[in-house]
């Protein structure tokens, strides 16, 4: 049995890339179709030992390669509203990105590039409890304007982005 090679960052890409052997790939891949998947199903798929499985998954869990989560449906937790929010800005995006996050009902902010800088999607209650979200964000001082982009319907949501 091969001592499993250490998740190792490519200096050649960009920084924080990590390089995954192809065992690793197979290992995320099975944890996508079924995050609970017992260690040993796992290794039986990908041709290691459970214990071998369980050092992998713990390496990749600490280098910030992947986590494994539940995922909720807001919609059956009576959260009836989801919108993306667009957000123009000036000054430090960061320290508004910072505020941004500290907003308990935002759950994904990113800055961009483009006509907005920020995009934030929330989840929330009702029109109302939006309508309240957005004036917490508009009382960002180096808030300038915001869009908001309500979901009618959700067509796709994947979290199975591949391992290249």
């Amino acid at each position: 049995m091969t001592t499993p090679p250490k998740v190792r960052r490519d200096n050649d890409s960009r920084p924080g890339t990590v390089v995954l052997d192809e065992i690793s790939k197979k290992i995320i891949e099975e944890l996508q179709s079924d995050g609970r998947k017992p260690y040993a199903a796992i290794g039986k798929a990908v041709g290691l030992s459970e214990a071998a499985v369980r050092q992998r998954v713990q390496r990749l869990l600490d280098a910030g390669v992947m986590q494994i989560v539940a995922v909720t449906d807001p919609l059956t937790l009576g959260f009836s509203r989801q919108a993306m929010i667009g957000i123009k800005c000036e000054g430090d995006l960061e320290e508004v990105a910072d505020e941004l996050s500290a907003i308990a009902e935002i759950d994904y902010v990113v800055l961009t590039a483009g006509s907005l800088d920020i995009m934030v999607e929330v989840v929330c209650e009702s029109d109302q409890h939006l309508l309240e979200i957005l004036g917490k964000i508009r009382a960002i001082p180096t808030v300038r304007a915001t869009e908001t982009f309500v979901y009618l319907k959700l067509h796709k949501q994947t979290y199975s982005w591949g391992t290249r």
